[in-house]
């Protein structure tokens, strides 16, 4: 699974750095350099790690490449996803083939006085690294790809439902990471009172614009842009992918 973890730390610093720059060649240079970078830290330089770090790099740069087509144009949205998660598959499957985590990550993990890294595997401190990493950007770009391939986003541009929901790109990693901490303590019990206050709070706001529309509507004002159904629909979709994303990165790590 180690290069798994590297695959998903290469391409969760690409994201972070498309976020930051305007220059595309940019996020697919991240992820090789991610990749060797990451096998270097890890001590994964043996025979049977290097076809699995091949498949990392061919599958991150991929992905970027993808998904930033996507988003410009809207065009094939479950691309990227299907690279993705066809990688990761190809990688659990070939998980045999990997070394054990070395070099400094070992080094680091055995020697920091930290109770909550010294009680973790070397390999197992990796991935809960890259699970980490992967509810930021790359959540969100996962929620967004997901959300387009069912039509309940539009291309870069236009209107969108989120216009309507604020706070989503924030509160989405926010929630993310909520629900993989509280896992990860051994308490996803409570992780569910996080996906309870969500629909709380959110659904009531979703009622009121409900409502103020159907007030323009009657009165000859009614708003040709976005519709309410389209905003319930993304609310929707986008925290069940959300959530996918969380309790995905929380099996992983585990």
């Amino acid at each position: 699974m180690s290069a798994l973890a590297v695959l998903l730390i290469a391409i969760s610093l690409a994201d972070i750095s498309r976020r930051l720059t305007s220059r595309a060649w940019l996020p697919v240079a991240v992820v090789p350099a991610a990749v060797v970078g990451g096998a270097l830290l890890a001590g994964l330089w043996h025979r049977g790690d290097l076809p699995l770090l091949v498949i990392a790099i061919a599958a991150g740069i991929a992905w970027e490449v993808l998904g930033a087509r996507a988003e410009r144009t809207g065009e094939r949205p479950w691309a990227p996803l299907l690279v993705l998660g066809a990688a990761a598959a190809t990688l659990i499957l070939l998980s045999g083939w990997a070394s054990q985590v070395a070099g400094s990550v070992a080094r680091w993990s055995a020697w920091t006085q930290l109770p909550a890294v010294g009680a973790l595997s070397a390999d197992r401190l990796l991935m809960v690294v890259a699970v980490i990493l992967l509810q930021l950007v790359t959540g969100n770009q996962f929620v967004r790809l997901v959300l387009a391939s069912v039509g309940a986003v539009k291309p870069a541009g236009q209107p969108q439902p989120s216009d309507r929901l604020k706070g989503g790109r924030l509160l989405g990693p926010m929630e993310r990471l909520l629900i993989l901490g509280l896992g990860l303590a051994g308490q996803l019990t409570a992780a569910t009172a996080v996906v309870a206050a969500k629909s709380i709070i959110r659904f009531p706001e979703i009622n009121a614009q409900k409502a103020a529309a159907q007030i323009k509507e009657a009165n000859g004002n009614g708003d040709l842009g976005i519709g309410i159904d389209e905003v319930t629909e993304y609310f929707l979709v986008g925290s069940f992918a959300s959530w996918i994303i969380a309790l995905g990165g929380l099996a992983l790590a585990q």
